[in-house]
Protein backbone atom coordinates (compact mmCIF):
# COMPACT_ATOMS: atom_id res chain seq x y z
CA UNK A 1 0.00 0.00 0.00
CA UNK A 2 1.47 3.41 -0.95
CA UNK A 3 2.26 6.30 1.22
CA UNK A 4 -0.39 8.60 -0.44
CA UNK A 5 -3.79 5.68 0.14
CA UNK A 6 -2.80 5.18 3.66
CA UNK A 7 -3.03 9.09 4.65
CA UNK A 8 -6.06 8.90 2.53
CA UNK A 9 -7.44 6.20 4.90
CA UNK A 10 -6.29 7.93 7.45
CA UNK A 11 -8.43 11.33 6.41
CA UNK A 12 -11.42 9.07 6.09
CA UNK A 13 -11.65 7.57 9.28
CA UNK A 14 -11.14 10.99 10.53
CA UNK A 15 -13.92 12.42 8.87
CA UNK A 16 -16.36 9.55 9.17
CA UNK A 17 -15.33 9.95 13.14
CA UNK A 18 -15.72 13.67 13.34
CA UNK A 19 -19.07 13.08 11.69
CA UNK A 20 -20.04 10.53 13.60
CA UNK A 21 -19.21 12.58 16.84
CA UNK A 22 -21.05 15.59 15.65
CA UNK A 23 -23.90 13.37 15.02
CA UNK A 24 -24.27 11.92 18.12
CA UNK A 25 -23.46 15.68 20.09
CA UNK A 26 -26.55 16.48 17.71
CA UNK A 27 -28.82 13.67 19.19
CA UNK A 28 -27.87 14.89 22.75
CA UNK A 29 -29.41 18.12 22.24
CA UNK A 30 -32.83 18.52 23.43
CA UNK A 31 -35.00 20.50 20.51
CA UNK A 32 -36.69 23.55 21.99
CA UNK A 33 -38.50 26.96 19.96
CA UNK A 34 -38.51 30.22 21.51
CA UNK A 35 -41.09 32.26 19.86
CA UNK A 36 -40.06 36.13 19.96
CA UNK A 37 -43.00 38.92 20.10
CA UNK A 38 -42.16 40.83 16.48
CA UNK A 39 -39.67 40.45 13.63
CA UNK A 40 -36.09 40.07 14.31
CA UNK A 41 -34.18 43.21 15.48
CA UNK A 42 -31.43 43.50 17.78
CA UNK A 43 -33.95 44.08 20.53
CA UNK A 44 -33.80 40.12 20.07
CA UNK A 45 -30.12 40.03 20.35
CA UNK A 46 -28.93 38.28 22.87
CA UNK A 47 -30.89 35.24 22.15
CA UNK A 48 -29.84 35.25 18.64
CA UNK A 49 -26.14 35.45 19.59
CA UNK A 50 -26.48 32.27 21.84
CA UNK A 51 -27.75 30.64 18.72
CA UNK A 52 -25.09 31.98 16.99
CA UNK A 53 -21.99 31.13 19.16
CA UNK A 54 -23.35 28.04 20.58
CA UNK A 55 -24.16 29.11 24.07
CA UNK A 56 -26.97 27.72 24.01
CA UNK A 57 -25.70 24.36 22.98
CA UNK A 58 -23.16 23.95 25.09
CA UNK A 59 -25.67 23.62 28.34
CA UNK A 60 -27.87 20.86 25.91
CA UNK A 61 -30.34 22.89 23.64
CA UNK A 62 -30.92 22.82 19.95
CA UNK A 63 -32.58 25.99 20.28
CA UNK A 64 -34.92 27.47 17.40
CA UNK A 65 -36.15 31.29 17.19
CA UNK A 66 -39.43 32.00 15.65
CA UNK A 67 -39.96 35.01 14.71
CA UNK A 68 -43.19 36.65 15.86
CA UNK A 69 -44.44 39.12 13.78
CA UNK A 70 -48.12 40.71 12.88
CA UNK A 71 -49.92 37.95 11.62
CA UNK A 72 -47.86 35.39 14.30
CA UNK A 73 -49.18 34.52 18.16
CA UNK A 74 -46.78 32.78 19.01
CA UNK A 75 -47.71 32.93 23.12
CA UNK A 76 -50.79 31.23 22.06
CA UNK A 77 -48.51 28.47 20.24
CA UNK A 78 -46.66 28.40 23.34
CA UNK A 79 -50.05 27.76 25.53
CA UNK A 80 -50.88 25.11 22.63
CA UNK A 81 -47.76 23.04 23.75
CA UNK A 82 -46.55 24.01 20.22
CA UNK A 83 -43.28 25.90 21.21
CA UNK A 84 -41.62 25.53 24.76
CA UNK A 85 -40.56 29.17 25.59
CA UNK A 86 -41.70 32.52 24.46
CA UNK A 87 -40.84 36.34 24.32
CA UNK A 88 -43.35 38.11 26.71
CA UNK A 89 -44.20 42.09 27.15
CA UNK A 90 -43.80 43.59 30.43
CA UNK A 91 -45.77 42.73 33.80
CA UNK A 92 -49.57 43.54 32.63
CA UNK A 93 -49.03 40.13 30.83
CA UNK A 94 -47.61 38.27 33.66
CA UNK A 95 -50.76 39.60 36.09
CA UNK A 96 -53.24 38.86 33.76
CA UNK A 97 -52.45 35.68 33.17
CA UNK A 98 -52.69 35.38 37.10
CA UNK A 99 -55.97 36.31 36.53
CA UNK A 100 -57.01 34.39 33.79
CA UNK A 101 -55.61 31.52 35.42
CA UNK A 102 -52.99 30.29 32.96
CA UNK A 103 -49.97 28.74 34.11
CA UNK A 104 -47.92 30.74 31.49
CA UNK A 105 -44.60 31.74 34.00
CA UNK A 106 -42.36 34.20 33.34
CA UNK A 107 -39.01 32.99 34.38
CA UNK A 108 -36.88 36.00 33.58
CA UNK A 109 -36.69 39.14 32.69
CA UNK A 110 -34.50 40.72 30.47
CA UNK A 111 -35.13 44.30 29.55
CA UNK A 112 -34.61 45.77 33.50
CA UNK A 113 -36.46 49.18 31.93
CA UNK A 114 -39.73 48.79 29.24
CA UNK A 115 -38.52 50.66 26.10
CA UNK A 116 -41.70 52.90 25.70
CA UNK A 117 -41.15 56.49 25.39
CA UNK A 118 -42.96 59.73 24.25
CA UNK A 119 -41.13 61.70 21.80
CA UNK A 120 -41.47 65.61 21.57
CA UNK A 121 -39.94 68.27 19.35
CA UNK A 122 -36.96 69.72 20.77
CA UNK A 123 -37.06 72.47 23.40
CA UNK A 124 -41.22 71.61 23.76
CA UNK A 125 -40.70 70.33 27.08
CA UNK A 126 -38.00 70.28 29.69
CA UNK A 127 -39.12 67.12 31.79
CA UNK A 128 -42.23 64.64 31.68
CA UNK A 129 -43.66 66.38 33.67
CA UNK A 130 -44.09 69.09 30.86
CA UNK A 131 -45.83 66.60 28.61
CA UNK A 132 -48.84 67.89 30.02
CA UNK A 133 -49.00 70.72 27.94
CA UNK A 134 -48.89 68.83 24.35
CA UNK A 135 -51.44 66.94 22.92
CA UNK A 136 -50.06 63.11 23.14
CA UNK A 137 -50.54 60.43 20.13
CA UNK A 138 -50.85 57.24 22.36
CA UNK A 139 -52.42 54.23 20.93
CA UNK A 140 -55.36 52.54 21.98
CA UNK A 141 -53.22 49.61 23.99
CA UNK A 142 -51.04 52.30 25.80
CA UNK A 143 -54.02 53.99 26.84
CA UNK A 144 -55.42 51.32 28.59
CA UNK A 145 -51.98 50.79 30.45
CA UNK A 146 -49.23 53.15 31.03
CA UNK A 147 -51.49 56.16 29.92
CA UNK A 148 -53.74 55.29 32.95
CA UNK A 149 -50.22 55.53 35.08
CA UNK A 150 -49.76 58.85 33.51
CA UNK A 151 -52.80 59.66 34.58
CA UNK A 152 -52.66 59.08 37.83
CA UNK A 153 -49.40 60.11 38.90
CA UNK A 154 -48.65 63.05 36.89
CA UNK A 155 -52.22 64.40 36.14
CA UNK A 156 -52.38 63.74 32.37
CA UNK A 157 -55.87 64.04 31.20
CA UNK A 158 -58.23 61.82 28.68
CA UNK A 159 -58.73 64.85 26.48
CA UNK A 160 -54.75 65.23 25.98
CA UNK A 161 -54.48 62.12 24.11
CA UNK A 162 -55.56 61.35 20.64
CA UNK A 163 -55.16 58.18 18.72
CA UNK A 164 -52.26 57.43 17.45
CA UNK A 165 -52.09 55.17 14.42
CA UNK A 166 -48.57 54.84 13.92
CA UNK A 167 -48.08 57.64 11.61
CA UNK A 168 -45.54 59.94 12.21
CA UNK A 169 -46.41 62.91 9.92
CA UNK A 170 -49.29 64.40 12.60
CA UNK A 171 -46.55 64.68 15.02
CA UNK A 172 -44.05 65.93 12.34
CA UNK A 173 -46.41 68.71 11.49
CA UNK A 174 -47.48 70.03 14.69
CA UNK A 175 -44.75 70.80 17.59
CA UNK A 176 -47.08 70.79 20.61
CA UNK A 177 -47.83 67.30 19.55
CA UNK A 178 -46.17 64.75 21.59
CA UNK A 179 -46.29 60.44 20.44
CA UNK A 180 -45.59 57.37 22.18
CA UNK A 181 -42.79 55.53 20.57
CA UNK A 182 -40.05 52.35 21.04
CA UNK A 183 -37.21 53.94 22.16
CA UNK A 184 -35.19 52.38 19.01
CA UNK A 185 -37.57 52.66 16.62
CA UNK A 186 -39.51 56.26 16.05
CA UNK A 187 -36.63 58.29 17.39
CA UNK A 188 -34.65 56.38 14.58
CA UNK A 189 -37.20 57.54 11.67
CA UNK A 190 -38.10 61.20 12.94
CA UNK A 191 -34.47 61.90 12.20
CA UNK A 192 -34.37 60.36 8.72
CA UNK A 193 -37.64 61.60 7.64
CA UNK A 194 -37.97 64.47 9.82
CA UNK A 195 -34.82 66.24 9.73
CA UNK A 196 -33.85 66.73 13.22
CA UNK A 197 -33.37 64.94 16.67
CA UNK A 198 -36.18 64.75 18.64
CA UNK A 199 -36.61 64.84 22.60
CA UNK A 200 -37.32 61.54 23.97
CA UNK A 201 -38.64 60.86 27.60
CA UNK A 202 -37.95 56.87 28.77
CA UNK A 203 -41.71 56.20 30.82
CA UNK A 204 -39.22 53.50 32.62
CA UNK A 205 -37.19 56.91 33.73
CA UNK A 206 -40.29 58.86 34.59
CA UNK A 207 -41.58 55.44 37.32
CA UNK A 208 -43.37 52.80 35.17
CA UNK A 209 -41.57 50.15 36.89
CA UNK A 210 -41.98 47.21 35.06
CA UNK A 211 -39.63 44.90 33.31
CA UNK A 212 -39.88 43.71 29.89
CA UNK A 213 -39.14 41.52 27.32
CA UNK A 214 -39.83 38.36 30.23
CA UNK A 215 -38.81 35.12 29.15
CA UNK A 216 -42.03 33.01 29.56
CA UNK A 217 -42.66 29.19 29.63
CA UNK A 218 -45.38 27.30 30.92
CA UNK A 219 -45.40 25.68 34.04
CA UNK A 220 -45.58 22.43 32.97
CA UNK A 221 -42.09 22.96 31.03
CA UNK A 222 -40.85 23.78 34.03
CA UNK A 223 -42.54 20.92 36.42
CA UNK A 224 -41.44 18.59 33.45
CA UNK A 225 -37.92 19.77 32.28
CA UNK A 226 -36.71 22.38 34.67
CA UNK A 227 -32.82 21.64 33.15
CA UNK A 228 -33.91 23.11 30.14
CA UNK A 229 -35.57 26.16 31.54
CA UNK A 230 -32.44 26.81 33.27
CA UNK A 231 -30.05 26.23 30.30
CA UNK A 232 -32.83 28.74 28.45
CA UNK A 233 -32.25 31.71 31.09
CA UNK A 234 -28.93 30.88 31.54
CA UNK A 235 -27.79 30.70 28.11
CA UNK A 236 -29.89 33.93 27.36
CA UNK A 237 -28.15 35.84 29.83
CA UNK A 238 -24.43 34.98 28.32
CA UNK A 239 -25.90 35.61 25.05
CA UNK A 240 -26.79 39.11 25.95
CA UNK A 241 -23.85 39.82 27.48
CA UNK A 242 -22.02 38.77 24.76
CA UNK A 243 -24.24 40.29 21.86
CA UNK A 244 -23.92 44.06 23.74
CA UNK A 245 -20.32 43.72 24.80
CA UNK A 246 -18.17 41.52 22.35
CA UNK A 247 -18.75 40.30 18.76
CA UNK A 248 -22.00 40.29 17.95
CA UNK A 249 -21.73 40.28 13.77
CA UNK A 250 -22.84 36.08 13.35
CA UNK A 251 -25.88 37.40 15.40
CA UNK A 252 -26.65 40.13 13.69
CA UNK A 253 -26.17 38.26 10.10
CA UNK A 254 -29.29 35.75 11.86
CA UNK A 255 -31.46 38.94 12.23
CA UNK A 256 -30.75 40.16 8.86
CA UNK A 257 -31.68 37.06 7.33
CA UNK A 258 -35.37 36.32 9.27
CA UNK A 259 -36.11 40.11 8.67
CA UNK A 260 -35.01 41.34 5.43
CA UNK A 261 -35.85 44.99 6.30
CA UNK A 262 -33.82 45.21 9.10
CA UNK A 263 -30.47 46.72 8.07
CA UNK A 264 -26.89 47.07 10.21
CA UNK A 265 -26.95 50.97 10.71
CA UNK A 266 -30.74 50.65 12.30
CA UNK A 267 -29.11 47.50 14.19
CA UNK A 268 -26.61 49.93 15.56
CA UNK A 269 -28.81 52.58 16.63
CA UNK A 270 -30.65 50.18 18.51
CA UNK A 271 -27.75 48.37 20.44
CA UNK A 272 -26.21 52.12 21.39
CA UNK A 273 -29.79 53.23 22.88
CA UNK A 274 -29.94 49.67 24.65
CA UNK A 275 -26.74 50.49 26.41
CA UNK A 276 -26.87 54.35 26.62
CA UNK A 277 -30.38 54.01 28.53
CA UNK A 278 -29.68 50.92 30.71
CA UNK A 279 -32.37 48.55 28.80
CA UNK A 280 -31.00 45.38 29.36
CA UNK A 281 -27.99 46.15 31.77
CA UNK A 282 -28.61 48.46 34.87
CA UNK A 283 -31.12 48.27 38.10
CA UNK A 284 -31.32 44.35 39.40
CA UNK A 285 -29.35 43.70 36.71
CA UNK A 286 -26.33 45.16 37.78
CA UNK A 287 -25.62 43.09 40.87
CA UNK A 288 -27.68 39.75 39.80
CA UNK A 289 -26.44 39.87 36.31
CA UNK A 290 -29.06 39.86 33.02
CA UNK A 291 -32.05 38.58 33.21
CA UNK A 292 -32.85 39.49 36.98
CA UNK A 293 -35.90 40.02 38.83
CA UNK A 294 -37.06 40.81 42.44
CA UNK A 295 -40.26 40.28 44.48
CA UNK A 296 -39.70 43.85 45.51
CA UNK A 297 -39.92 45.39 41.77
CA UNK A 298 -42.66 43.20 41.18
CA UNK A 299 -44.65 44.25 43.71
CA UNK A 300 -44.02 47.84 43.11
CA UNK A 301 -45.36 47.93 40.02
CA UNK A 302 -48.51 45.86 40.61
CA UNK A 303 -49.19 48.34 43.20
CA UNK A 304 -49.01 50.97 40.85
CA UNK A 305 -51.50 49.54 37.81
CA UNK A 306 -53.66 49.24 41.27
CA UNK A 307 -53.46 52.73 42.21
CA UNK A 308 -54.09 53.47 38.18
CA UNK A 309 -57.03 51.16 37.95
CA UNK A 310 -55.30 48.86 35.49
CA UNK A 311 -55.36 45.79 37.81
CA UNK A 312 -57.46 45.05 40.71
CA UNK A 313 -56.56 44.99 44.19
CA UNK A 314 -56.20 41.74 45.80
CA UNK A 315 -55.03 39.62 42.70
CA UNK A 316 -52.42 36.71 43.95
CA UNK A 317 -50.01 36.81 40.90
CA UNK A 318 -47.59 34.81 42.45
CA UNK A 319 -47.80 32.24 40.21
CA UNK A 320 -46.95 34.25 37.74
CA UNK A 321 -43.25 34.72 37.67
CA UNK A 322 -40.78 32.65 39.84
CA UNK A 323 -37.24 33.50 40.77
CA UNK A 324 -35.68 29.71 40.95
CA UNK A 325 -33.89 30.16 37.28
CA UNK A 326 -32.70 33.94 37.39
CA UNK A 327 -30.64 35.92 39.77
CA UNK A 328 -27.75 33.67 39.76
CA UNK A 329 -25.28 36.59 38.10
CA UNK A 330 -24.57 34.11 35.24
CA UNK A 331 -22.41 35.57 32.41
CA UNK A 332 -21.44 39.17 34.13
CA UNK A 333 -18.01 37.78 33.28
CA UNK A 334 -18.23 38.41 29.77
CA UNK A 335 -18.98 42.17 30.56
Amino acid sequence: MTMKRVLAGLTLAATTSTTALTGAMAQDLTPVSFGTNWLAQAEHGGYYQAVADGTYADCGLDVTIQPGGPQVNNRALMMADKIQFHMGGDLLQAFNAAKEGIPVVAVAATFQKHPQVIIAHPGVAETFEDLKKTTLLIGDNGFASYYQWMIAAYGFTVEQREPYTFNPAPFLADEMKSMQGYLSSEPYVIEKEGGFTPDVFLIADAGYSTYATTIETMQKTIDENPEAVKCFVDGSAKGWYNYLYNDNSAANEMIMADNPDMTQDKIDFAIEKMKSEGIVDSGDALELGIGAMTDEKIADFYDKMVDAGVIEAGLDYSAAYTLEFTNAKVGMDLK
